[in-house]
Order: C-alpha cells, then sequence, then structure tokens
C-alpha cells in the first residue's frame, strides 16, 4: 500500500465524512470507508443477518457492493473536480461462503485513461481468507452544469 499516494488531508477527510454521513445505501448496508489513497482503497462490510441468504451465508450481492464501492474509492482520488465515476461493468468470482464474518474490500486502479479506468479488488474476511476476487470498468466523465 506504501506505494499508493496520500490524498490531500481535507480532501480525504471530506471523502470519509461524505461516504459515513451522506450516502444513504452505504448507511443502509453498514459500510465504513477503511482507508483511501489515490488508487487504492479498502472497505469494511460488518456482518449483519440481513446480509444473509436463505442457508445462511453472506449474500453474493453484500459481498459484490464493497468490492464495487472500493473500486469507486481508489478511483474517486484520481480524476478532476469537474468530472464524475460510474460503474460499467463489473464481474467478481465467488471463491469461497461466508458465514457470520465482516468482509474487507481492497481495490487497486490497473488502469486509468481518460474516460475509462479498470480495477482490480479482493474480498477477504478477517481472518484474511480470500472470499472473492473481481475486476471492474468504471466511465469517467465530466460533470453536467445544473
Amino acid at each position: 500500500m506504501t506505494e499508493y499516494e496520500e490524498l490531500a488531508p481535507r480532501f480525504k477527510e471530506a471523502i470519509l465524512d461524505w461516504m459515513k454521513n451522506r450516502n444513504p445505501f452505504w448507511s443502509l448496508l453498514g459500510m465504513e470507508l477503511v482507508e483511501v489513497r489515490k488508487g487504492w482503497a479498502q472497505i469494511r462490510l460488518p456482518f449483519d443477518k440481513k446480509l444473509t441468504n436463505a442457508i445462511g451465508l453472506v449474500h453474493g450481492g453484500a459481498i459484490f457492493t464493497p468490492a464495487d464501492s472500493a473500486v469507486g474509492m481508489a478511483l474517486v482520488g484520481m480524476i478532476s473536480r469537474n468530472e464524475n465515476i460510474s460503474t460499467l461493468e463489473m464481474k467478481i468470482n465467488y471463491l469461497k461462503p461466508v458465514k457470520k464474518c465482516d468482509i474487507i474490500a481492497e481495490a487497486k486502479i490497473v488502469h486509468k485513461g481518460a474516460q475509462t479506468a479498470i480495477g482490480d479488488v479482493e474480498v477477504r474476511d478477517v481472518n484474511d481468507v480470500l472470499i472473492a476476487k473481481g475486476l471492474a470498468t468504471y466511465a469517467i466523465f465530466k460533470k453536467r452544469g445544473r
């Protein structure tokens, strides 16, 4: 992780605050942005019984969500103020089931162009067991005027 440049302190604080206090979907799931740098981010999803499927395992969608979000957060520090991002496509491989355990998604941007970026993400349980591996493509586009 040391190869990833720190964000400006005020910018990092603003991102952490925004994701904690102004993102309804993250609040619904209890997701937390643990750390963010230019091109790298880590998100924690605390275990909650509501995130399980009918057989008591953490639902694939609950694993996918922090993976996708980690890629987005890793990219946020690499775009300009007049740009936004959006997921274009994402693929994930589920490797191990998760039961009654927090999960941590760690993403890094492996390519950033003018209009797209590619992010690699690993999702692990709190025992550092790899449970999913993903690859996401994000669109980078100019913000529209109001």
